[in-house]
C-alpha cells in the first residue's frame, strides 16, 4: 500500500452477534471520510446491507465496546449507536465507497480478515495438540502413581533389621 499507513486491522475487528465486525468509526477514519458521511452513503444503499452485512449496535453492546476499546471513547457520549458491519459488509461498503482509497484499504482489510481466520484455525489445531498431549500425561501420570503405590506396598512388608544386634540379656 503505497502511501497507506497500515495499521494493524487486526486489532480493528471486534466479536458482537457470533459475528466478527468492523466498527463504522474504525472504518470511516482508514477510508478517510467523516463517519456521517459513511453511515449516510450505507443508508443511500441500505438494501445492499442486509443484516449478516451490517447491524446497529445495541446500547449495552456499544457500552461495552466503549468499555474495552479506550480509542472508542468519543462514542460515548453520542447518541447515535455505532454500525458494525461483517467481513461481507465490509467488501461491500467497496461498491458504495468509490474511492480508490477504500477499494485499496478495503483489499487490506478482507486480508486482515484471512489473517484472523488463519488464526483462529491455528488455535483450534494447538489446542487439539494441547488435549492429545493431555491425554499421553494422564496415562503416563497414571503409570508412575501406581508403581509408586507398588513400591509403597512392597515397602510395608516387615524386613529383616539392619545392624549390630545387642543382646538384651546383659
Amino acid at each position: 500500500m503505497n502511501g497507506l499507513i497500515k495499521p494493524e486491522y487486526e486489532t480493528l475487528i471486534f466479536q458482537f452477534r457470533g459475528f466478527k465486525v468492523m466498527i463504522d468509526a474504525d472504518l470511516a477514519v482508514l477510508y478517510g471520510v467523516p463517519t456521517k458521511a459513511l453511515k449516510q452513503q450505507v443508508k443511500r444503499n441500505v438494501e445492499r446491507f442486509p443484516d449478516d452485512f451490517m447491524f446497529e449496535l445495541t446500547q449495552n453492546e456499544k457500552d461495552e465496546l466503549v468499555t474495552n476499546c479506550d480509542r472508542l471513547a468519543t462514542l460515548k457520549h453520542s447518541s447515535v449507536n455505532p454500525l458494525a458491519f461483517t467481513e461481507q459488509g465490509v467488501s461491500m461498503l467497496s461498491s458504495v465507497l468509490r474511492s480508490e482509497k477504500a477499494i485499496k484499504i478495503n483489499i487490506e482489510i478482507m486480508r486482515a480478515f484471512a489473517r484472523y481466520r488463519s488464526l483462529l484455525r491455528e488455535n483450534e489445531d494447538l489446542k487439539k495438540e494441547i488435549l492429545k498431549l493431555d491425554v499421553k500425561f494422564s496415562k503416563a501420570f497414571k503409570f508412575l502413581l501406581d508403581k509408586f503405590d507398588e513400591m509403597h506396598q512392597q515397602s510395608n512388608e516387615q524386613r529383616k533389621p539392619v545392624g549390630f544386634k545387642i543382646d538384651k540379656n546383659k
